[in-house]
Parts: C-alpha cells; structure tokens; sequence
C-alpha cells in the first residue's frame, strides 16, 4: 500500500521552494492577489526560478 502524505522530500523541496522565493522577492506585499499568485507559484516552480533565471513577475502579471 502507498503512503499517504507529501513525505520528506517534499517538504525540503516546499522549503527550498519558499527560501528562493523570498530571496528573488516574490513573498512582499501578499495584500494584492496577482502578488499571492505569483509568491504560490514561485514556491512551486522554484528550479525555474533558481536554476534557469525565468522572471515569474512578467510571466504572471
């Protein structure tokens, strides 16, 4: 039977995932939705964000 649950892994990966986002300056001013957006996504999509350069602030807005 399979675990349930996101498991280790996905909670270092969630964590790197909220420490790039803050670093690139994606967790300010979570009062505007489009802001809340692109902060959810940037934690999500953090290999592009921090391997690849992709600006998730023009992607999105």
């Amino acid at each position: 039977m399979g675990r349930r649950g996101i498991g280790l892994i996905g909670i270092v990966y969630l964590i790197i995932g909220v420490v790039v986002a803050a670093t690139h300056g994606y967790l300010v001013a979570w009062n505007v939705p489009g802001n809340i957006l692109e902060g959810l996504a940037a934690i999500v999509l953090w290999p592009l964000v921090a391997l690849f350069g992709v600006d998730l602030h023009t992607l999105i807005a």
